[in-house]
């Protein structure tokens, strides 16, 4: 602390980023402040909410860097989250991937919705926030306009030539004039010309059945209807026809909600709701977020933006790039107004919900450190052994920050030193390539790890750590009982009961995550054994060797699909008639006996 009193006295009064270190040297959290001085001795004195004193509980070292604005601060800021990914830190990496509409570039072109947004010439409309939408559009759009359908051009004609959509390249000729026709009238409605074509539908629909052909004034009149069903849902619209996003903020207990409203074509069309804890300042946290938002290639720039009351327009325009405005009246003040109001009533409904999930998470894991008597394990790494009789030995390990798993960090290991069914040395090979490399590519180490087992497995992973490696993390075992549920935990050098009330968060944490390890490691196996299973059979097969393994996976795609191959199939395949025959045979005869 007296390092930290130091270099806090010694904090300058500019603006800029500072970087907030833990007990390893890593980096947990990076803030912005106009006045790095201010800011950061802020964390140090007067009174915060829990979650701002966990952070600051952590906190054993920091660093700053000095920026020559405010601009400049939230560019480096948004910078340093993305290097870093500090968990403190809003990191607004969600799954969310907009469909788009897109019309490929191609001799005769498709119109089809996808996820990624490619630089490969075609034409992308949206993004869609709502998938349904998307799809809905696209129906309406392949009634209307008949593109060809299949990704490769068949042999003959398909469905949708018979039902009107497609103009069948494959078997008529279609030029590029007609091609080029169909596109710049697609491309048309999705730009906001769908009151124009509906129009001109109505139009026609009117002269077929002046003309009694009734049949086309029917199939008009259901693309005119098609089109009010799919395009004019939307009730709620501005008159300027301007692309906009729209966010309003509400925030209490340390923590915010930020809603925003996509409109497009003058058109409230969806709504995202992001919610987080803060750690500054209000408008600061709404920097954060708005800059990583938009670094989101899923989330376009559109022609502007609002913003509310707390922000600076004219700071977010020069950090974006984008016209930024904080409306003051009529309706598109009440449209920010509202975004606001359903911010306020999503973290009023959320409140309960991040309660609840605290208790069973963040909470849970103080608790467990101090019934451990240890610092609180924010990084938790579970290990699980699996084998049947010693074949196939596998290890697999998982990873919880602060009690949820943490997916992108679970490892799954073949056993290579050990031969038959012995837990402890494969305990102790597991623990040995975990932890080796983690020193080796000096990335962090966890604070607590689970082991399933007893006083046994804990010795094997402690002699390890301690002697080999020289590392102090603290080991602890979870003993099951006669009907394989969680019953003890164990810790300590010799290993002691730590008493837990079988009715605790804690305890409900640790029966989460040696459930998780235990899942693993099962699925790992089964999939390892399936493997050499068919392996196995193969070998059998004579005139099967190596090459013609690889062959054949390459050739089918999928273990699945030479099992149902037939013997013709593998003679396509490049095998001789004998060896296909015996292949068959072989595979029949393993089906039986399984």
């Amino acid at each position: 602390m007296d390092t930290l009193k130091n270099k806090l006295s010694l904090l300058p009064d500019d603006p800029g980023c500072y970087l907030m270190k833990n007990k390893h040297g890593t980096i947990i959290y990076v803030g912005k402040a106009k006045v790095l001085k201010n800011r950061v001795r802020s964390y140090f004195s007067g009174s915060h909410d829990l979650k701002t004193q966990r952070l600051v509980s952590e906190i054993r070292d920091f660093e700053y860097i000095v920026t020559s604005s405010n601009v400049e601060a939230l560019v480096l800021e948004q910078n340093l989250i993305k290097k870093y990914e500090p968990r403190y830190n809003v990191l607004l990496k969600d799954d969310k991937h907009y469909p788009y509409l897109k019309i490929t570039r191609e001799e005769h072109p498709r119109l089809i919705t996808t996820r990624k947004v490619k630089k490969d010439g075609g034409k992308y409309f949206g993004p869609y926030p709502n998938a349904f939408a998307a799809n809905e559009t696209k129906k309406l759009l392949d009634k209307i306009y008949p593109l060809r359908k299949c990704r490769t051009l068949p042999d003959r004609v398909c469905l949708y030539y018979h039902i009107g959509q497609c103009l069948a390249p494959c078997e008529f000729e279609v030029t590029p004039e007609k091609n080029k026709e169909l596109v710049t009238e697609i491309t048309r409605f999705l730009n906001g010309g769908h009151k124009e074509i509906k129009k001109e539908l109505t139009e026609k629909m009117e002269k077929a059945a002046e003309e009694l052909n009734f049949e086309r004034a029917k199939e008009l009149r259901d693309q005119v209807q098609h089109i009010e069903a799919v395009m004019e849902k939307q009730k709620m619209a501005l008159t300027d026809l301007v692309d906009r996003d729209v966010f309003g903020i509400s925030y209490d207990k340390g923590w915010m909600c930020v809603q925003v409203f996509f409109v497009r074509q003058g058109k409230l069309i969806e709504r995202d709701v992001s919610m987080f804890p803060m750690y500054q300042e209000v408008a600061d946290d709404f920097y954060t977020f708005i800059g990583q938002f938009y670094d989101d290639p899923q989330h376009k720039k559109p022609n502007e933006i609002f913003v509310p009351e707390e922000a600076d327009e004219n700071l977010v325009s020069e950090f974006l790039g984008v016209k930024a405005f904080k409306p003051k009246k009529g309706q598109k003040r009440e449209l920010v107004n509202l975004a606001g109001k359903n911010a306020s009533i999503a973290l009023k409904e959320k409140f309960n919900l991040i309660e609840r999930d605290e208790k069973k998470t963040i909470v849970a894991v103080d608790e467990l450190g101090k019934a451990l008597q240890i610092d609180t394990p924010h990084r938790i790494e579970a290990f699980d052994n699996s084998n049947i009789q010693g074949v196939d030995p596998v290890s697999a390990m998982v990873s919880f920050l602060d009690g949820k798993p943490d997916k992108k960090s679970y490892r799954k290991y073949k056993i290579k030193s050990v031969e038959g069914p012995d837990d402890y040395e494969s305990m102790r090979e597991v623990v040995r390539r975990r932890y080796f490399r983690l020193l080796k590519e000096e990335q962090p180490l966890p604070d607590l790890i689970v082991i399933d087992g007893g006083k046994g497995q804990i010795s094997a992973a402690q002699s390890i750590l301690e002697d080999e490696l020289g590392l102090a993390i603290p080991v602890c075992g979870l003993v099951k009982d006669d009907k394989h549920r969680t019953s003890q935990l164990m810790i300590g050098d010799p290993p002691r009961v730590v008493p837990l009330k079988k009715t605790s968060e804690e305890f409900y944490l640790l029966q989460r995550i040696q459930d998780e390890v235990h899942r693993f490691a099962i699925s790992f196996h089964r999939n390892v054994r399936k493997k050499g299973m068919f392996t196995s059979v193969l070998d059998e097969v004579e005139g099967i060797g190596e090459k013609r393994k690889k062959a054949l996976l390459r050739h089918f795609g999928s273990v699945k699909r030479i099992k149902e191959a037939s013997e013709e199939d593998f003679r396509n395949a490049g095998l001789p008639a004998g060896v296909a025959e015996n292949l068959r045979k072989k595979l029949d005869d393993n089906e039986k006996k399984t």
